[in-house]
């Protein structure tokens, strides 16, 4: 059984209907996800550039890199772990930020 079983019935004028139709396609998400998303106070990012993905998948495999050679580095204690760590976690940070700043919706 569907979880949202209730139809709303909303009468538009083209002008309107095109706009939304444009900040829709622009945000990649469905008409309705992005009115339920307007709904809950949350205004929808337009959807990343197709090399965002692309991106983000590089840095992760470098992230793993930086953790498998922090690894190794612990064990033969061969550099300044703290500042090892220090630089991993502000990495990490950056990583988080540029997520929430082209991903995440933003509250209005």
């Amino acid at each position: 059984m569907r979880r949202r079983n209730i139809a709303v019935i909303t009468r538009m004028n083209k002008q309107e209907q095109q706009h939304l139709k444009a900040l829709v396609k622009r945000s990649g998400l469905s008409q309705e996800a992005y009115i339920r998303h307007l709904i809950n106070g949350v205004v929808p990012n337009d959807a990343p550039p197709a090399d965002y993905y692309a991106m983000m998948k590089e840095l992760h495999h470098i992230g793993n890199n930086l953790n498998q050679i922090a690894l190794k580095a612990h064990r033969l204690n061969v550099i300044d772990v703290q500042e090892y760590d220090k630089a991993v976690r502000a990495f990490e940070t950056a990583v988080k930020d540029i997520t929430n700043a082209v991903i995440l919706p933003r509250k209005q």
